[in-house]
């Protein structure tokens, strides 16, 4: 009896997950253009602009110019994280499901969040101590992440809504080498800017608040192309949806599995992510300047933008399971080559092969979760997968890569072998998700096969 209910449950949900890889019914049904791909495009190349532009040199200005910690540091990124995960969960997810909302979030979040960004630069002069201005800083940027979580959420639900399961690879791989055009372009004016076009003193770009403003004009911009892209959103069917929720579990034992091999994948590869920069331009290690960490932080992006538009091409020759694993040991040769390199060539190398590992994880990814996310609950369950992600950006750097290089100058080794420590620390984070993975993976085959071999009878 438990058998024959347990057959028909995987069952059941495999059918909607094999839906939900299907092209789903957008709000207007008509198929997206190339008009609406290059709006969407234009966004994103505008959003990856001011990232590059802003967080580059964040980690720094913070680390050198207000005096903070390594590891408080890592607050500017952990605590925005995780208010965006829960925000993302709790409140927007629901939200965009309840009322099938996507572009509307995208717009309505990047606005808040240019007005409060101007916000934070003001505020964060006004304390005598330069320590107090920093945290002003971080809780400012946590208060912006709020907003941002809209857009983010939004983002990722409407690209499953306007495009079909055999495409999102290749959109998101397209879309990744547009966003590195935009990036590269970020990171280098965001070095100019940083001190002063080298007229000025390092940090002056944060301190007097250009690097802020531009950031904020540049968010306001991204939302023009928004409003000329349809709202997205799937038609439900309130019989069957009612259905799925009494039959069913909302998130599959195998979703669930692989949510946490991408938590510990993309918490390897990131931990390092807002330490790196210090490392570099440690006067006892390779005492890079801005204009030259800007150099080497675009040799990623030029991955980035060199590989995204081969991604379709891989995705239709390699499962989506196949590129996460290559993905995954690439990012461990990389964060490999950041401890043995002697120069800075091994360095540029290694930054490239960052790119690449960012572009086969985050494509496939994304493909392989909207095939196991149902249409009508890809507002909260997309909320989730984003979280592997979006926490990556902080939490492993607070906990993790931060302590490590602290507690080790603390006991008095040098600082360039602290963040040595912190990258192998990585690396091995990111082998556990691959192994966590090919648990998933091989979960998945084995449901396939049950439900292949099941007789018909046993769902009466």
């Amino acid at each position: 009896m438990k058998a024959s209910m347990f057959t028909s449950l995987e069952a059941r949900r495999h059918s909607a997950y094999k839906k939900s890889s299907q092209p789903t019914k957008a709000l207007g049904s008509q198929r997206p253009r190339v008009r609406t791909f290059l709006n969407i495009s234009s966004f994103q190349v505008l959003a990856m602009f001011r990232r590059g532009l802003f967080y580059t040199y964040m980690s720094i200005y913070l680390r050198i110019f207000l005096g903070l910690s390594v590891t408080e540091t890592t607050f500017f990124a952990t605590f925005p994280m995780i208010l965006n995960v829960l925000f993302q969960t709790f409140v927007w997810g629901v939200v965009s499901d309840k009322f099938q909302l996507r572009r509307t979030l995208i717009i309505i979040g990047e606005i808040s969040a240019a007005i409060i960004t101007c916000l934070v630069w003001y505020v964060h002069t006004l304390p005598e101590s330069a320590i107090a201005g920093g945290y002003v800083i971080i809780i400012g940027l946590s208060i912006v992440e709020i907003f941002w979580s809209m857009s983010n959420l939004g983002w990722s639900a409407l690209l499953s809504d306007l495009y079909p399961k055999q495409k999102r690879a290749g959109i998101q791989g397209r879309l990744s080498s547009l966003g590195a055009i935009g990036r590269i372009i970020g990171v280098w004016i965001g070095g100019l800017v940083y001190d002063g076009f080298a007229q000025s003193y390092d940090g002056w770009g944060f301190d007097k608040g250009l690097l802020f403003f531009i950031a904020s004009a540049v968010m306001a911009i991204s939302t023009i192309p928004m409003f000329f892209v349809p709202e997205g959103g799937v038609q439900k069917d309130t019989k069957t949806t009612g259905q799925r929720h009494n039959d069913r579990l909302p998130l599959s034992k195998h979703f669930l599995i692989f949510l946490i091999a991408m938590l510990f994948i993309n918490f390897g590869r990131n931990s390092t992510a807002l330490t790196l920069s210090q490392y570099l331009t440690l006067d006892e290690g390779f005492g890079v300047s801005s204009s030259l960490l800007s150099y080497i932080a675009n040799t990623g992006s030029v991955a980035v933008f060199i590989l995204g538009f081969y991604v379709k091409g891989l995705s239709k020759r390699l499962k989506d399971e196949v590129l996460m694993f290559l993905g995954s040991f690439v990012a461990i040769f990389y964060l490999i080559g950041f401890v043995i390199a002697k120069d800075l060539a091994l360095i540029f190398a290694s930054n490239f092969l960052a790119g690449i590992s960012q572009v086969l994880i985050f494509a496939s990814s994304y493909s392989y979760a909207s095939t196991l996310i149902p249409p009508e609950e890809r507002g909260k369950q997309f909320a989730l997968f984003n979280a592997t992600f979006f926490l990556s950006w902080g939490i492993p750097g607070t906990l993790i890569a931060g302590p490590i290089v602290d507690q080790l100058v603390r006991s008095g080794a040098s600082q360039v072998f602290a963040y040595k420590m912190s990258f192998i620390a990585a690396a091995a984070l990111v082998l556990t998700g691959a192994l966590v993975l090919l648990l998933a993976i091989r979960m998945k085959r084995n449901t396939k096969s049950n439900i292949s071999s099941c007789p018909a009878s046993t769902e009466t």
